[in-house]
């Protein structure tokens, strides 16, 4: 599975790149690529009514996401952001403590760790969770740049609470990176709904949600390195 999913990565990261679709950071690979119609995506989820009905939004800090989390917080939302591969938990930004002229900034990773604040456990409850991907497919299948960072904040806000099997789990992509088909584990978590520039794409979701952290999945280094998993492994005992 592992060996598929690298390969529909590799597939999805050539053709952007062929198509001239790609945009900056480069190179691409590695990533959740940007990619042109990021902003038109972001603006799809915009005017849906479970965008509409957030209140508290948690994103990816990824580039194509950006665009999701400066209208989040424009739209008056609380953002909840993953700090970089969650070495620093996650961190809250309220609006109403953000000069409006630096909202932009605010939805970086830089401006984020500047206006926002960061926070283990104390992570409000999420109306919407965005996540950024490198390829779905139209049955709710998603990979992301391999590190499983995604799927262990799903499973982690499950954990504390501030996420429940009713919140909607959404990504933004280009129209190149829907696959036909992608295997998907127990930990993976499935898409509710895909928005590229051009539609919104409810997914025939046949993937059931993980039904928490698998910590027999977790090294002692992914536990040692990211510090909520510690302190959700203390309360275990």
């Amino acid at each position: 599975m592992r060996e598929k999913k690298q390969e529909i990565r590799e597939k999805v990261w050539r053709k952007l790149l062929e198509e001239n679709v790609a945009l900056p950071p480069f190179p691409v690979e590695g990533r959740i690529p940007n990619f042109r119609g990021a902003r038109e995506a972001a603006l799809k989820l915009r005017s849906s009514s479970i965008y509409q009905k957030a209140q508290v939004v948690f994103s990816n800090p990824d580039s194509p996401q950006r665009h999701v989390r400066e209208l989040a917080l424009r739209d008056g939302k609380i953002l909840v952001m993953a700090s970089p591969r969650l070495r620093n938990g996650f961190i809250v930004l309220d609006p109403r403590k953000i000069p409006s002229n630096k909202v932009g900034l605010a939805s970086t990773i830089k401006g984020a760790f500047i206006f926002g604040e960061k926070v283990l456990e104390r992570v409000p409850p999420i109306d919407l969770k965005v996540a950024g991907s490198v390829a779905v497919d139209i049955y709710g299948g998603r990979v992301g740049k391999g590190g499983g960072f995604s799927d262990l904040e799903y499973a982690i806000l499950k954990t504390l609470g501030a996420i429940s099997e009713e919140t909607p789990i959404v990504t933004t992509v280009h129209e190149l990176q829907i696959v036909d088909s992608i295997p998907m584990d127990t930990h993976d978590v499935p898409m509710d709904y895909l928005f590229t520039p051009q539609r919104v794409i409810k997914t025939q979701r046949k993937y059931p949600r993980p039904e928490g952290i698998y910590w027999d999945k977790l090294s002692g280094h992914d536990i040692e390195s990211i510090p909520v998993l510690k302190l959700l492994l203390q309360r275990r005992g």
